[in-house]
């Protein structure tokens, strides 16, 4: 099945519509962070740098750490900015962008995501590193997508 033009839009020079990368350009492990100025703050610990790309409030950089290939990329702000990434991150691993085919073979990427949060619990001082078990989204975003019900927490 060929993916039209319309439901995946690429630029000139290869590279996906919004976060301008190429596959190519892409590792395998993914550090979101929502602020472009942390993008450079994360790569800081990168020992080399291939290349660093900014497009509005996404700026990508893909470089090794510790000799494992990454990239880290920032969101901006709010689901609807998560959502692009989201879909443009798996088109870029799983879509030839030459015949726009989906791959025989699939990718999944390694994703984590270092962000700031709020709480309203005493116990936790502002600056506890927290590593949460589970994401909520009260905004609806993916009652549009087919499967929902095989990755939500249906009891919860």
């Amino acid at each position: 099945m060929r993916i039209a033009e319309s439901e995946l839009i690429i630029n000139g020079d290869g590279s996906v519509f919004h976060l301008h990368l190429r596959p190519e350009e892409l590792a395998d492990t993914v550090i979101l962070v929502g602020d472009p100025s942390r993008a450079d703050m994360v790569a800081e610990y990168f020992e080399d740098k291939e290349f660093r790309h900014e497009s509005r409030e996404f700026v990508s950089i893909t470089g090794k750490y510790k000799g494992v290939r990454m990239t880290v990329l920032s969101t901006g702000i709010g689901t609807d900015n998560i959502d692009i990434v989201m879909n443009e991150l798996d088109a870029l691993k799983n879509i030839d962008f030459r015949n726009r085919t989906v791959n025989q073979e699939l990718t999944s990427l390694e994703i984590v995501r270092i962000g700031t949060c709020g709480g309203l619990q005493s116990y936790t001082p502002v600056g506890t590193f927290i590593c949460s078990e589970k994401s909520i989204g009260f905004d609806g975003l993916l009652n549009f997508y087919g499967g929902r019900d095989n990755v939500c927490d249906l009891d919860f």
